[in-house]
C-alpha cells in the first residue's frame, strides 16, 4: 500500500527531476542540497508552468509543452513551494538543504 492509498502525504525524495503527468508533479515534494539543479519535464499533453508561490520567487517558467523541459538551480536553502499557474490546484515544493 502506498502513502497516497492511506491519506497520507508522500514521503520527500531525493533526487534531480521532476516529472509533470497526470496534472501532478511527481514526487510532489523533492529534497535537494544547495548547488542542485532540478529539471521538471511535461509528460501531460497539456501545457504546465512551474511558478513560485507568491511574489518574488526563483521559479518562473514559461508554458511548458509537452516534452519540454524547464531546469533551475537552487544555490541557497529553503522550502521552496510552487504551482501550475494554467492549473493552480497542482501544487508541489522542493526543500534545499545545505
Amino acid at each position: 500500500m502506498s502513502p497516497s492509498d492511506t491519506g497520507a502525504p508522500a514521503a520527500p525524495v531525493t533526487g534531480d527531476a521532476v516529472a509533470i503527468r497526470n496534472f501532478a508533479f511527481s514526487p510532489a515534494t523533492l529534497k535537494v542540497s544547495v548547488g542542485t539543479t532540478v529539471t521538471w519535464a511535461n509528460e501531460d499533453t497539456d501545457a504546465h508552468t512551474v511558478t513560485s508561490t507568491g511574489s518574488g520567487g526563483p521559479l518562473r517558467s514559461a508554458a511548458l509543452a509537452t516534452h519540454a523541459t524547464y531546469r533551475h538551480t537552487f544555490t541557497k536553502p529553503g522550502t521552496y513551494a510552487y504551482l501550475c499557474t494554467i492549473h493552480p490546484f497542482m501544487t508541489a515544493k522542493v526543500e534545499v538543504t545545505r
